[in-house]
Order: C-alpha cells, then sequence, then structure tokens
C-alpha cells in the first residue's frame, strides 16, 4: 500500500485506485479497509497494496464510502457484490446503503419469496443480520440476509416447536424429546451449514432428563437461551443453557401458585432482567402471564384472567408482548382488541384495559382460513397481524398510524421482525414477504 500523506493506493485485479486515509477510516476499524490504517500493519509501509478481487465491485464499494450511497451498475449481480463485501468487511455499509432505519409507517415491500417445502410453514423467525429462518413441520429453512437460501435443518420426523435465529451463524430449535438421532429436545445448528453444534440437555439432581422443548428466547448480552420444558410426568419449567458451551446454567421447576404450564411464549427483557413467560389460549383455558426473576428464582409478576372470562364476553388471550419502555404489557384476543396491563400493578384480571380496533378493521376475508393475530413491539411501535395484513400502533395512545398488506399468499399466521426487516409468513400459500424501509434521500 503506497501513503503519500493521507494518500493511499490500491491494486485491485490488476487496476489501480487512489483514495484517501480519511475514506478508509469510514470502513470502521473491524472491516479490512479499516484495519490497514493500524500503525503496526505492515503494508502500510510503502508500495501499492494487491488486492487479488474484483475491481468493478471494489470501484462500487469505495465510492459507497466516499459518498454514502450505494450504486449498482447495470449488469453487475448484486450477490456478487455482497460477497465482495462480504470479504472487506463492508456488509453494514451496504446494508445501510440498501435501507433505511425500521420505521413501520415507511415500510415498503421488497419481495416475496416461495416456500421451498410441501405443506404450509409454521412459524417465521427474523435474524438480526436481516436474514431469516421459517419452519416446515420438521423442517427449517434457512436465508441469510441476501435471501439466499441456505441448507436446510431436518429434526428427521420430529416436529419443529420453535425456532431462534440468534445470529448469522447460529440457529436454535425446540422439538420433541429427540431431536434427530439423539436425546433431548432441542439443539443448536449452524446456520450455513446445518450441521448440529450442541444437543442441549436437562439434569435434575445429576441425572438426565427425557424432556419436550416448547417457547424460545435468549439474551445476546450473556449467550442465554431460554426455553420451555415438558418432561414425561408433566413436569414443566423453563430450562436455562450457554449458547456457547451447550451447558445447562438453570432451571425454574413451576412451584405452588405458579401457571407456567406448557408455556406458548418467553420474552427475555433487558431492562428488568427477567423473563416474560405466558400460557394462551387455545392451549389452555385460562391465559397466564408472568415475569420470572432467575436471580431470586421466583415470579415477581404475574396476571392472570381465571375467573375474568366470562365478564370479559369470552376474549381469549392468544398472544402477549411486553414492552419495556411503557412499562407495559400488551395482549390480543380473537377478536383482534388490544388489551393493555401496567406492570406496576398485580393480581388476576386486574388492571387490564381492552382497546377494540374491530371498527378500523374493512370486512372479513371470504372463504380464506382465518389466523389467529400476533404481536410485536420495535422501536417504539406495536405491530399486530389480523387475517391477511399488518397494523402499526404509535404514540403513547397506541394510535392506528399505517397497515402493510399484500393480496397474494392469503392471511399471516406468523410475522417476524429483525435486522431492520419485516418477514410475513402467509397461511395459504407457502410464500412469505419481505418489508424494508426505504434510506433516506441525500439531499
Amino acid at each position: 500500500m503506497g501513503c503519500a500523506g493521507d494518500r493511499v493506493r490500491f491494486n485491485v485485479g490488476g487496476k489501480v485506485f487512489e483514495t484517501t486515509a480519511t475514506t478508509l477510516a469510514g470502513a470502521g476499524r473491524d472491516s479490512m479497509l479499516g484495519a490497514l490504517l493500524d500503525d503496526d500493519w505492515n503494508a502500510r509501509r510503502g508500495g501499492e497494496h494487491f488486492i487479488d478481487r474484483n475491481p468493478k465491485c471494489f470501484a462500487v464499494l469505495l465510492d459507497l464510502l466516499r459518498t454514502g450511497e450505494l450504486h449498482v451498475p447495470t449488469g453487475m449481480p448484486e450477490r456478487q457484490l455482497y460477497r465482495e463485501a462480504l470479504y472487506y468487511g463492508l456488509l453494514d455499509h451496504v446494508r445501510a446503503a440498501s435501507w433505511g432505519p425500521f420505521d413501520g409507517n415507511r415500510l415498503r415491500l421488497a419481495g416475496s419469496v416461495p416456500g421451498r417445502a410441501p405443506g404450509d410453514g409454521t412459524a417465521i423467525r427474523a435474524g438480526p443480520d436481516g436474514g431469516c429462518c421459517v419452519a416446515h413441520g420438521s423442517m427449517v429453512h434457512v436465508y441469510n440476509w441476501m435471501l439466499e437460501e441456505l441448507p436446510p435443518i431436518s429434526l428427521d420426523y420430529q416436529r419443529v416447536n420453535d425456532v431462534g435465529y440468534i445470529d448469522s451463524d447460529k440457529i436454535v430449535i425446540t422439538a420433541c424429546e429427540r431431536l434427530g438421532k439423539g436425546e433431548g429436545g432441542m439443539g443448536l445448528f449452524c446456520s450455513s451449514t446445518g450441521d448440529l453444534r450442541h444437543r442441549f440437555q436437562v439434569a435434575h439432581h445429576n441425572q438426565v432428563k427425557s424432556f419436550t422443548a416448547g417457547a424460545l428466547s435468549f439474551s445476546s448480552s450473556d449467550h442465554r437461551i431460554f426455553a420451555s420444558c415438558k418432561g414425561r410426568c408433566n413436569e414443566y419449567g423453563i430450562g436455562v443453557w450457554d449458547q456457547v458451551t451447550g451447558q445447562q446454567t438453570d432451571f425454574f421447576y413451576e412451584s405452588p401458585g405458579c401457571s407456567l404450564g406448557d408455556a406458548d411464549k418467553l420474552q427475555w427483557l433487558n431492562g428488568s432482567n427477567c423473563l416474560m413467560v405466558a400460557t394462551l389460549f387455545p392451549k389452555t383455558d385460562n391465559c397466564y402471564i408472568g415475569l420470572l426473576d432467575f436471580r431470586e428464582k421466583r415470579v415477581v409478576w404475574s396476571w392472570s384472567d381465571a375467573g375474568t372470562v366470562a365478564s370479559l364476553d369470552e376474549k381469549r388471550v392468544l398472544d402477549a408482548i411486553a414492552m419495556e419502555e411503557s412499562r407495559s404489557i400488551c395482549v390480543v384476543n380473537q377478536y383482534d382488541d388490544l388489551g393493555f396491563m401496567d406492570l406496576r400493578s398485580s393480581g388476576a384480571g386486574g388492571g387490564l384495559r381492552w382497546s377494540s380496533r374491530s371498527r378500523l378493521m374493512k370486512g372479513k376475508m371470504p372463504d380464506e382460513e382465518l389466523c389467529y393475530p400476533k404481536l410485536a413491539a420495535h422501536g417504539g411501535q406495536l405491530f399486530s397481524s389480523m387475517n391477511d395484513n399488518i397494523s402499526v400502533f404509535c404514540g403513547p395512545e397506541w394510535v392506528l398510524t399505517s397497515r402493510l398488506r399484500r393480496s397474494y399468499g392469503g392471511s399471516i399466521c406468523d410475522f417476524s421482525i429483525g435486522g431492520d426487516r419485516l418477514f410475513a409468513l402467509h397461511s395459504e400459500e407457502n410464500v412469505f414477504d419481505v418489508w424494508e424501509t426505504p434510506p433516506s434521500a441525500i439531499i
């Protein structure tokens, strides 16, 4: 690499490029180009730095560092550019230029991806880097952030209960008590190859127990994985494992007065350092939601609709989401009513305020399968699916501000948000939609 003051010279595949150290610094120290500025990098000492890569792609990426804009020439395959960006450590820059920060009110349909398996998908999970995975019976189909399909993960006819896309390299899957050819109802897989890395076990008093794993959640800060567990003798609890070593680190058994059951949904809350555990209709007649503090080994907050359903016109709770910013939990019922409860108050049936949205909907979908509504929260916005659309709510009163709808595919059976994308899985056509926020205009 030749340096003359702030000037830096490269020879990429036979073509010479000259730029500045200031431009390269914008790549970040974690990138290959940014690392070249390190004082103890030998290549900084005189001479032209040769890189045996595609010069046309390098020109596009260098222009991205200079201007913040991504302009892909006609005839250049985007996947080729993305692979070159991966080599230089510039994928984050390419993603940031391809779509803007996530905003539910500005989402646009980027495309639809047909399924690769017979039958309908049952669950979709977004990855933090913009990829996703889709569960079909005993199969999990994996897509990276470029929406390239990776080798699928097969559980040898064991039905998938839940799946989590931890990062670009790891996927965790729960199933019945036999996962693949080994004991245990939960495993960690390599997302790029589909290979099994860890088979999680539940042990009590130094004895390994057979179990069925259900709902999943994980904490990225300390690499913990949480899963609801059911033993052969109907013992219920929440297991905790280290995703790096695969070792069990904790287990919370259901105690008297605590109705964890075979939990339908888990959600880790970083702010309060607690795990939300919810059992929901139709698996159980009565909804139970609790906050589990593993430090104190107890449920520190709980709510149940036991004994109150009849007075609420049979408003069964179908999904729940905790929103730490507003210190509340939102639930939704089969009529698409939203309910809000304050995390600062507790008690069975108390503190729940219902807000009807049925008047905002424009009729039903004739002759099509209806799906239970789902909830998600992201960036201070609340999302709820109903039939073939997803509603977006904003503000302290959660006012409906926009609606996402795609005519192709039928009702939405599941959706997920991650990596600044929203993925919506349809029930009647084996297809999922990808929604992105357009990048802001550069003036």
